[in-house]
């Protein structure tokens, strides 16, 4: 995924530009970058790998070297970015959040003739922030460029832009995919994807751009550039998954969403009277916490953390990058509270189950500390589809999801020809498929929340939300 803040005022911007990022970080692992223009010494940029290290504790040292009115910066999970672009359209800075899946068809189509260069990263591969400045520049002007760019895209493209004159350009995605919004404050304007980050530094919500929206912002205020679009595809996993409790998107907080989703669970499955006894329900930290308190208040069973995650050291459950690292870290970070769990039944609430792997050493763990039963529930569906929207549950295959290999394991290759039969409970492939995750990853039962419960929680049009990676439908 990704994130970015920017902000723009008639004072420093430094500080306000340093934790807005920050609070950003949940969205990225990779790289953080910012840059900063100043009316007299221009442009200043700095982008640090943040694998091992925090965003706040890599750019500290940064900051007395910062100073300007406008800046824009970014988490990412991809490229370098902020990147400074130099053209006919002028000079300008830009980070971008998305996703190129046709990179190659772009550059072979329209720079592949002499003269045309890109700068090539370890891995051969082209920068896509770099890609779609490219691309933007075959414009003759900053929005003609966006909007053919996001109409050539094939995934998409939500980008800021910071001019030589100190305003910031915002673009949401032609669909509307991740939110844009507008802060707003005496003698300054923020932009941002997640609303707490400029609420917390005194910034009130003052708009929320609509797909293919774009807008120009400035001390002063914000003007819409190019009207939004009637058509949005907006990602559910936000509510889900990695949207931050505090936000809001398209009106609906994050965290209010999260508990009426695993309410809606324990409804849908005290009906079908498939809820199990248990003496505790448990969400695994963190997001799967909240659908969890959810589901207990309607269920009735007791909500308790069982365990919790040592987090001083080792914050994130995806650092480092070494694989087998990151699965002995994921182990160390997990300490149990034996009186919550010897002898106990305990059922826990996961924001979603993708490959399933640090899930079954989850369970594992929780029988080696004595639990008489582990039963799981996953907050959304049976992922399908790796994402190719966001890099969001993205993957070398489909086949590397639990639920495609799982299905795959069943009935080879025509199981994948009843996808939507598998991922219904009430059906026979579905309940095949359960009990065979079951017995792979040791739990004493598995269930899914069904789309329809979903897309009830989030409550928008469901036409509105996008759910490819469950059902495939763009």
């Amino acid at each position: 995924m990704g994130g970015f803040f920017g902000a723009v005022s008639h004072q420093d911007i430094t500080l306000d530009l340093f934790f807005g990022v920050d609070y950003h970080s949940h969205l990225g692992t990779r790289r953080g970058g910012m840059v900063i223009h100043d009316g007299k010494d221009g442009f200043q940029r700095q982008i640090h790998n943040i694998e091992n290290t925090p965003f706040r504790t890599k750019f500290e040292r940064d900051l007395p070297g910062f100073h300007g009115t406008s800046g824009i910066g970014c988490i990412s999970d991809t490229d370098p970015q902020p990147l400074l672009v130099r053209s006919h359209l002028g000079l300008y800075a830009i980070t971008t959040v998305g996703i190129i899946n046709n990179a190659e068809e772009l550059i072979t189509q329209y720079f592949s003739r002499q003269g045309h260069q890109f700068m090539a990263m370890s891995s051969g591969k082209v920068n896509s922030t770099e890609l779609a400045a490219a691309l933007i520049n075959r414009e003759d002007d900053l929005v003609s460029g966006i909007l053919k760019a996001q109409e050539l895209i094939d995934g998409s493209l939500t980008l800021l832009i910071l001019t030589q004159q100190g305003q910031i350009i915002a673009a949401r995605d032609k669909l509307g995919r991740l939110p844009v919004l507008i802060g707003q404050k005496v003698g300054g304007c923020c932009v941002s994807f997640e609303s707490f980050a400029y609420q917390k530094l005194g910034y009130h919500d003052a708009y929320e751009l609509g797909p293919r929206e774009i807008v120009r912002i400035s001390p002063n205020g914000f003007e819409t550039l190019s009207p939004a679009g009637r058509e949005m595809k907006i990602c559910a996993f936000l509510w889900t998954y990695y949207g931050y409790p505090n936000s809001n998107y398209e009106g609906v907080n994050v965290e209010v969403m999260r508990y009426r989703n695993g309410a809606i669970m324990a409804r849908d499955e005290s009906d079908r009277g498939q809820m199990p006894k248990v003496d505790f329900v448990a969400g695994v930290p963190d997001s799967g916490v909240p659908h969890a308190i959810g589901y207990a208040n309607e269920s009735g069973r007791p909500f308790a953390r069982p365990f919790v995650k040592y987090t001083p050291t080792w914050p994130r459950s995806f650092m480092p990058a070494n694989q087998e690292v990151r699965n002995q870290v994921a182990k160390m970070k997990q300490i149990p509270v034996p009186e919550l769990i010897e002898g106990k039944k305990l059922l826990f609430v996961d924001d979603s189950i993708v490959r399933g792997t640090q899930l079954r050493e989850t369970v594992d763990f929780l029988y080696e500390s004595g639990a008489q039963e582990v039963h799981i529930r996953s907050a959304c569906p049976p992922i399908m589809y790796g994402c190719k929207y966001l890099n969001f549950s993205r993957s070398n295959s489909d086949m590397e999801l639990l639920a495609r290999r799982t299905i795959q394991e069943l009935e080879g290759d025509e199981g994948q020809n009843h996808l939507e039969e598998y991922a219904d409970s009430t059906t026979q492939r579905g309940q095949c498929m359960l009990q065979s995750i079951c017995e792979k990853l040791h739990f004493s039962s598995l269930g899914y929340q069904s789309l329809e419960g979903l897309l009830e929680a989030i409550g928008l049009d469901r036409d509105k939300v996008c759910t490819y990676c469950w059902n495939g439908k763009e």
